[in-house]
């Protein structure tokens, strides 16, 4: 009776952990994410001036370069309904062919549930595109945060933390590198095309990382073969 008793009640202990421990993690990255926001709502001088500044030079730095075209090309293929088709497809494959069940569902769920925060986020600060001289592109909808970026960091650390257990060193490294580069080179892409203040993609940057995180700290600790075939959580 007391073996019986003792393990809901461990069971429950852990799990209250892990959800614990994902809500601090969210308000911690919360925190820098709210404050750039307030920051825009305010228009506070500095942080505006500094964003138009990078704007501005950005895309005479593109147009200098002939840069134009294969930022609209990487634009294009960033989109965040490509990547996620893209990357709901890998979530497919490794709960069917890998048995990674649990995995692949939380990182679905996390990606979903990410992509409408970022979405959310725009119609609360609902901040108006950049503005210059000879624009390179134009895109639609609000500007903070960046959902490009946002939905970027999203997927690739969700990609990160489902692909993990399947990975030796060598490769866990090799989709790290990967994974952060294609972070920064879209968010980049994004400054340099000139529709997106810079301001909006560290905060979707935020965001992505965040969001992923914190569910993953809240996801991590099961148990189940069908969640984790190999070592946990990536060191």
């Amino acid at each position: 009776m007391q073996t019986a008793t003792a393990a809901p009640t461990s069971a429950t202990r852990s799990r209250v952990v892990r959800l614990g421990r994902g809500a601090l993690a969210m308000v911690l990255f919360a925190v820098p994410f709210v404050l750039i926001g307030y920051a825009v709502r305010q228009k506070f001088d500095p942080l505006i001036h500094l964003d138009n500044a990078i704007a501005d030079h950005a895309t005479d730095v593109t147009r200098s370069l002939g840069a134009g075209s294969a930022l609209l090309v990487l634009q294009a293929v960033s989109q965040p309904w490509v990547l996620y088709i893209a990357a709901t497809l890998v979530c497919l494959w490794a709960w069917l062919a890998k048995q990674l069940r649990n995995r692949a569902l939380w990182a679905f769920v996390t990606m979903m549930v990410g992509w409408n925060l970022a979405l959310a986020a725009k119609l609360v600060v609902q901040r108006a595109r950049p503005v210059v001289d000879d624009p390179i592109s134009h895109s639609p909808g609000y500007s903070f945060p960046s959902g490009h970026a946002a939905n970027v960091a999203i997927i690739a650390t969700a990609m990160v933390f489902l692909l993990w257990p399947l990975l030796s060193e060598a490769g866990r490294r090799v989709l790290t590198t990967v994974a952060v580069f294609v972070v920064l080179l879209v968010g980049l892409d994004r400054i340099f095309l000139g529709v997106h203040f810079a301001s909006d993609v560290v905060a979707g940057w935020i965001l992505g990382v965040g969001t992923t995180f914190s569910s993953w700290l809240g996801f991590l600790g099961r148990t189940s073969p069908s969640s984790s075939p190999g070592p946990s959580h990536p060191a």
